[in-house]
């Protein structure tokens, strides 16, 4: 049994996790300041003799005592919503969090990953993209608190592994989705299906011409954590490589959710990518590890999910 720690553990991927690691016997810590978690994601786990909640945030302190076998940073708002409301709180957490994360791996000599993303490679000129691409990222535009804070947070990692042979992973996420995605996130998937559940408009930005690749939950969790488990310490793709545009994505949500709702349209934000899609040949190759889930079945399955929340009031 290892002692596991999870920042942002009651957060939509974080929540997951704790499930997962309890699920093979571990202990977990979830550690999270609930500003975008909630503690209903993690109610079912509250009585869980491995499982403990600790509420802190992670740019001031992690107090927490005993040994650590692992640390998994996820801490941190993830929808361009949520980190362009709090630019300085998504700036602080991927490199005030990240120091203090890595500083409680490196006293324990635990294994220490990193949540990065896709969004590292910006408005990418390299189609898909290889971990070996260094992005195309503007510093000083809006979306930088988050790409940018992102992009630190590997360095920092990076810093770790060389000044102190400390075992580090980096994940680079690609569109996650599932059950437990707040419904009122902001991020696409989140939108189309409350819009179609609730009989209002569709809205596509842009053109709707612009791709992006989804990956379920699940399938997203067993990629982490094979990761976790290896020995892999340079930057991996975790996403589903099936591409599609958002003009595809709004047909199959009305398809499965039966909306007759009309589709608009409105400006597409600055700096919005107009491509994504991951290589996952390293993830293959060297975690055994793809996605299984078909979009379809997923989106059919958070559909049902929001529907089932909704009868209980917190949708």
């Amino acid at each position: 049994m290892a002692r596991i720690v999870i920042t942002g553990g009651s957060g939509f991927i974080g929540s997951h996790l704790s499930e997962a690691f309890l699920a093979r016997g571990d202990e977990v810590v979830a550690v999270d300041n609930l500003s975008t978690g909630r503690l209903q994601n993690i109610a079912h786990l509250a009585e869980h003799p491995r499982f403990s909640f600790v509420r802190a945030d992670v740019s001031k302190e992690i107090p927490l005592d005993g040994k650590v076998d692992g640390v998994l940073h996820f801490a941190s708002p993830a929808s361009p919503p949520e980190y362009l409301a709090a630019p300085l709180e998504s700036l602080d957490v991927s490199s005030l969090g990240t120091r203090r994360a890595l500083d409680l791996a490196h006293a324990n000599n635990a294994r220490f990953l990193i949540a990065s993303t896709s969004e590292i490679y910006g408005d990418p000129e390299v189609h898909p993209q290889v971990e070996s691409y260094n992005g195309n990222v503007d510093p000083t535009g809006p979306r930088a608190v988050y790409d940018e804070a992102k992009r630190f947070g590997e360095t920092l990692v990076s810093a770790y592994r060389r000044l102190y042979d400390l075992p580090t992973a980096i994940v680079r996420i690609f569109n996650t989705y599932g059950p437990r995605l707040r419904p009122s996130d902001g991020r696409v998937v989140s939108n189309f299906l409350m819009q179609a559940i609730d009989g209002k408009p569709l809205t596509i930005y842009g053109t709707g011409d612009q791709t992006r690749s989804f990956c379920y939950v699940a399938d997203e969790v067993r990629g982490l954590i094979a990761l976790f488990d290896s020995d892999v310490r340079d930057p991996v793709n975790i996403g589903n490589p099936n591409e599609i545009t958002m003009l595809e994505l709004v047909e199959l949500v009305r398809e499965i959710t039966g909306s007759t709702s009309e589709v608009v349209f409105e400006p597409l934000p600055i700096g919005d990518p107009t491509r994504r899609r991951p290589d996952i040949t390293r993830a293959r190759e060297l975690l055994g590890w793809e996605p299984t889930v078909t979009l379809r079945d997923g989106l059919a399955q958070m559909f049902a999910w929001y529907l089932e929340e909704r009868t209980h009031g917190r949708a």
